[in-house]
């Protein structure tokens, strides 16, 4: 029964994986249209921590993360990882970071690539 589990677990995460991937890979087609300032992807913002936003501006303190997953039992809805995601943007805003978070509606409607727009006026 355990190995069940720890199968449905790792199909979960490589399907949110998947997804993520698929919408950064959206936002990122949606930011080139739009000529947004360039870049950085997995932008590691606080070492010795592993924590990497999505993308980022550092020269602006501005960043974009792509919350994928959240219909389909991904990692940002769990306890856990909701609980580490809130010290990851808490520690980013103590440090002067804007952190903005989409959804994948937030992406397809276009509404995510004009507050990033906004964010770097």
């Amino acid at each position: 029964m355990a190995t069940l589990q720890m199968t449905r677990q790792a199909i979960r995460q490589a399907l949110s994986n998947m997804v993520k991937s698929d919408l950064e890979l959206e936002l990122e087609f949606h930011m080139k249209a739009l000529n947004i300032k360039k870049w950085e992807r997995e932008y590691t913002f606080a070492k010795p921590r592993r924590w990497r936003f999505d993308f980022a501006w550092p020269s602006d303190m501005v960043a974009a993360e792509v919350e994928g997953g959240i219909w389909s039992g991904g990692r940002h809805v769990t306890g856990k990882g909701f609980q580490l995601d809130c010290e990851k943007y808490n520690h980013a805003t103590l440090l002067g970071w804007r952190v903005f978070r989409f959804t994948p509606s937030h992406i397809a409607r276009g509404d995510a690539v004009e507050i990033i727009r906004k964010a770097l006026k």
